[in-house]
């Protein structure tokens, strides 16, 4: 897992570093990291020395960083050139290392360069980018051929703490991140903006006080929660999920969620809905019944995909609401929820709810879209329905009532199309069936459907079928034979 810290964390852990290092140790730690990643981009390039760099350079300690980090490269017989987008503000001490080291500053860019170093504004900017901050960054934008940049903690022109992106802004191939994650490394526009994203310890970690901002699940902690059946596990004690999608007017919806449902980890799939009678032929293995109260004990609900928004469909909500087993509402449910009795049914529930509206559903149950701030979005829906909130999107946002929150670093453009949330509902349902906590569920869910996203997109262009077929290899990644086991071989 990675922690997320936001900028006044940050600040406070910088300042309480510092107190106890020689003036200006942090800065020289940075620019050492910075130049070491320059230096290998350069190398993969080509070569190193006589190679051409530009340095963008901004007021303030951002634009200190790019300075020395361009001295070091200076020394290494890299010709360093700075352009200065505020020249009575630039970093005295960082401008004198680099002409010291033999760079340059300079009045326009070079007809030649093989790399582009943003360190025109930090952590510590708000809003746009504007004046000649503003000039440099469309002038980079503007280059052809356009060559690798590498940001300096964060791209410039980027909010730091939401991830949004409030106008012209540097795209960087590298950020090179200081210390710790921001949000703009990981949600939000900014996160497609920072590229790959290094990280450089420079000692604030054990300085940081307070519970993460975001966090970011790895495959090792997805693997770690998975359910796995165990030598005396049977279809029931493995999980019971139950399935109220679909209709006759959009019996896919039920087959799609059916899918995801089957390839998690729960033993037994029941389905409850109008399109049971194209269930079976389809998912043989799936016990079918027209309503929700023909359905059979299970130990979570899926509901809303494709269900409709008639009486049929809201008395079909409202059992699941009443149900005391963890529950999946999506899509036609979220809507029907936008009425004040059932929303307070929700708010209500004893057992764990999880919600997983798009940004037009969010609108629709908050009565306003996500806005800028994805993250705070999120945990003020949790909030105020004590449910799990996963707030779909490129960067998909998992937010709990009480705050915590995850960003889903595996989402593809490629799932932006229809059905692959039914899909992904199915799956986070037989998590929720096989005992995983809302939460756990909610982020493994989205990191496996991501990466099903992902293998699906490599033969070519994507439908919510080819990642339904691709969740059991994204699943197999995570579920090895565990250490000190291995299969009978006949003698």
């Amino acid at each position: 897992m990675r922690s997320v810290y936001r900028v006044a964390q940050v600040r406070a852990a910088e300042s309480a570093l510092m107190a106890t290092l020689p003036a200006g140790t942090l800065m020289q730690r940075a620019a050492a990291g910075l130049a070491r990643r320059c230096a290998v981009t350069l190398r993969g390039l080509g070569r190193v020395y006589a190679s051409r760099v530009v340095l963008l350079v901004g007021p303030g300690d951002n634009g200190g960083d790019a300075l020395f980090a361009g001295a070091l490269l200076a020394r290494q017989g890299v010709q360093v050139g700075a352009l200065l987008s505020d020249p009575e503000r630039a970093h005295a001490e960082g401008l004198a290392a680099l002409r010291g080291a033999g760079g340059r500053v300079l009045s326009d860019w070079p007809k030649r360069l093989d790399l582009v170093v943003d360190g025109l504004l930090g952590i510590g900017a708000t809003g746009a980018l504007r004046g000649s901050a503003l000039t440099l960054a469309e002038q980079l934008a503007a280059l052809s051929p356009r060559p690798p940049v590498i940001a300096v903690d964060v791209p410039s022109g980027v909010a730091v703490d939401t991830g949004d992106v409030p106008g012209t802004a540097i795209r960087a191939d590298v950020t090179v991140a200081f210390g710790c994650l921001k949000p703009a490394h990981v949600v939000g526009p900014a996160a497609v903006l920072a590229g790959q994203v290094e990280l450089v310890d420079i000692g604030i970690v054990p300085h940081l006080v307070g519970d993460p901002a975001l966090r970011v699940a790895d495959t090792a902690d997805i693997a770690a929660w998975w359910p796995q059946p165990g030598p005396v596990s049977d279809k029931y004690t493995r999980g019971v999920v139950g399935v109220a999608t679909g209709s006759a007017g959009y019996p896919g919806a039920a087959l799609l969620s059916l899918s995801g449902a089957l390839a998690g980890p729960a033993g037994l799939v029941r389905y409850a809905g109008s399109a049971h009678e194209i269930v079976v032929p389809a998912h043989p293995s799936v016990i079918a019944a027209p309503r929700l109260a023909e359905a059979g004990r299970v130990q979570a609900w899926v509901c809303g995909s494709g269900l409709g928004t008639d009486e049929r469909a809201a008395a079909e909500v409202r059992g699941v609401l009443a149900a005391p087993v963890p529950a999946l509402l999506d899509a036609d449910a979220i809507t029907l929820l936008v009425d004040g009795s059932m929303a307070n049914e929700l708010r209500s529930r004893d057992a764990p709810t999880v919600l997983t509206p798009h940004d037009r559903e969010y609108a629709r149950l908050a009565g306003q879209d996500p806005g800028p701030d994805r993250v705070a979005a999120a945990q003020k829906l949790a909030s105020w329905t004590r449910s799990v909130v996963l707030l779909k999107g490129d960067r998909t946002v998992v937010a709990g009532p009480s705050g915590e929150a995850w960003v889903n670093p595996t989402g593809t453009p490629a799932l932006a199309t229809g059905g692959t949330g039914d899909v992904l509902s199915g799956l986070l349902g037989s998590l929720l069936a096989a005992g995983l906590p809302a939460i756990r569920a909610a982020v493994a869910a989205a990191y496996v459907h991501g990466l099903a996203g992902r293998i699906a997109a490599e033969s070519g262009p994507v439908t919510a079928v080819d990642v339904a077929a691709s969740l059991r290899p994204a699943v197999a990644s995570l579920t090895r034979m565990p250490t000190g086991t291995a299969p009978v071989r006949p003698t």
